[in-house]
């Protein structure tokens, strides 16, 4: 057994057309039936969050349950997490907050071996 995993074609192209479906229609929600109609406040309101929501939920696993170690926290990358929330808060640039995580995950793996 060499531990590498086998797909059928015909269940990953089927998947890779069911997504293709569901991301049109989930864009067709919003572009094509809503199109040029006012929404209301409340609504524009939370949809201006979204992007800010979605690069956490992205990075989060990778902090918590990286590959890298197995599966185990460790501290660079929970350092480097907590450098870039707290440079987000405090200088409320997204830049500054990704690079300073960045250079936090650098500087402790290189420091840490």
């Amino acid at each position: 057994m060499t531990g590498t995993a086998t797909i059928d074609t015909g269940v990953l192209w089927t998947v890779i057309a069911a997504l293709a479906v569901g991301s049109f229609a989930l864009r067709f929600v919003f572009i094509g039936l809503v199109g040029n109609r006012p929404m209301p406040a409340w609504l524009l309101r939370h949809l201006r969050y979204t992007a800010v929501a979605i690069l956490p939920a992205m990075v989060a696993p990778l902090v918590v349950w990286p590959a890298a170690t197995g599966g185990q926290p460790d501290a660079a990358r929970l350092a480097a997490a907590a450098t870039t929330m707290a440079v987000g808060l405090w200088t409320k640039n997204v830049l500054a907050a990704i690079l300073s995580g960045a250079g936090m995950l650098w500087a402790l793996q290189w420091l840490l071996g």
